[in-house]
């Protein structure tokens, strides 16, 4: 069993008595820090810094060294697994991800190998591992990975979207293909993320940034069916520790409880739910993660500390809440903001952890 020096991140997505509520940021390491904007230009670019272990080892300690936060989150990216797959991930500027290949048939999804975690994703691991190394037991380490039906998004789509036609014409035109694909992924996620987890992870988040763009019906058919499959392939405890696993679906605050049933710990929120709301329709099933507005950081100290207050209180007493940003945080935040936030997390938050 690891003992880690500051466990309240874990104890709070567990639902356990903490004396503050924790406190990290999506996107924590990131274009907002100066001295990863250096790094990545010194590497050449974005996805030299990802296969790096050294190198993503060293950008996710970058915002542990200027702020108090309660959890480090590995440096990678979320299409990693479809890359593994052979279809050719490149970043081109002001565009974001770009696929050299995409999917669009049945063969190509027969095609599709299934990759070996230890072997086509090694790079990934062994930053798992080294930054385990590194952190010593301060805080714990998050790993992560992309839903099925957000990585199909762009496997389908060969990168970002504003309309998603592709994807959702596979949905209504050949169903059966886009279930085919989504199956091969849930597969591929439940061994990434199993294998984060022997590497080092203590905790494991999956994003669902795109399951908001869906109906109801279908978010429930192509989206949550797969996450729920994966939390239930998911190794739980590890070497005696628990691991928790957090859902986050951006946009997808009407449907938390249906998120909740799926026996995760923990469902990130973004801005467009009220926590307070959130946590009187989960009741004590899981854990919240959220959920500030990210451009609340553009505003002045004073704001910040008000906002968190309002959160805080929307909450209420008691544990289960990691406090979040709703999404990343945006390269053009001032990092001395971010600190802000975070002190405002700890320093607000004990008179609601009195009676825990």
């Amino acid at each position: 069993m690891s003992v880690l020096k500051n466990d309240s991140y874990i104890r709070a997505l567990l639902r356990q008595p903490v004396e503050r509520t924790p406190v990290w940021m999506m996107r924590q390491a990131g274009r907002y820090l100066p001295e990863y904007r250096a790094l990545r230009e010194k590497a050449g670019d974005f996805m030299a810094v990802c296969t790096n272990p050294e190198l993503a080892c060293e950008v996710t300690m970058q915002p542990l060294r200027r702020f108090d936060l309660d959890a480090a989150i590995l440096f990678s990216d979320i299409l990693t697994i479809p890359d593994a797959m052979g279809l050719g991930l490149h970043f081109e500027t002001g565009e974001g991800p770009r696929f050299e290949r995409t999917i669009q048939s049945v063969a190509d999804v027969v095609n599709l190998p299934i990759p070996d975690p230890e072997q086509e994703l090694r790079y990934v691991m062994d930053a798992v591992r080294t930054i385990r190394r590194e952190l010593n037991g301060d805080v714990p380490l998050i790993g992560f990975s992309g839903s099925p039906w957000t990585l199909a998004t762009y496997m389908i789509e060969g990168g970002s979207s504003k309309t998603f036609s592709k994807i959702k014409k596979m949905a209504f035109c050949e169903p059966e293909v886009l279930h085919m694909l989504l199956d091969k992924l849930a597969d591929s996620v439940i061994l990434y993320l199993n294998a984060q987890i022997a590497a080092g992870a203590q905790a494991v988040q999956i994003f669902d940034t795109w399951g908001g763009i869906l109906t109801p019906r279908d978010y429930k058919e192509y989206s949550l069916y797969y996450m729920d499959k994966i939390v239930k392939g998911l190794t739980r405890e590890y070497e005696g520790n628990p691991v928790p696993v957090t859902l986050f679906t951006k946009n997808g605050g009407m449907w938390i409880e249906d998120i909740a049933a799926t026996g995760c710990d923990a469902i990130g929120i973004d801005w467009t739910i009220d926590m307070g709301n959130a946590r009187k329709r989960v009741g004590d099933k899981v854990a919240l993660q959220g959920n500030m507005d990210p451009a609340v950081l553009h505003a002045d100290p004073d704001r910040i500390r008000q906002e968190v207050q309002i959160i805080l209180d929307s909450y209420g007493q008691g544990p289960g809440h990691v406090f979040n940003l709703g999404h990343g945080i945006t390269p053009d935040v001032a990092p001395e903001n971010a600190g802000v936030f975070i002190d405002a997390v700890h320093e607000l938050s004990m008179a609601y952890h009195l009676f825990d």
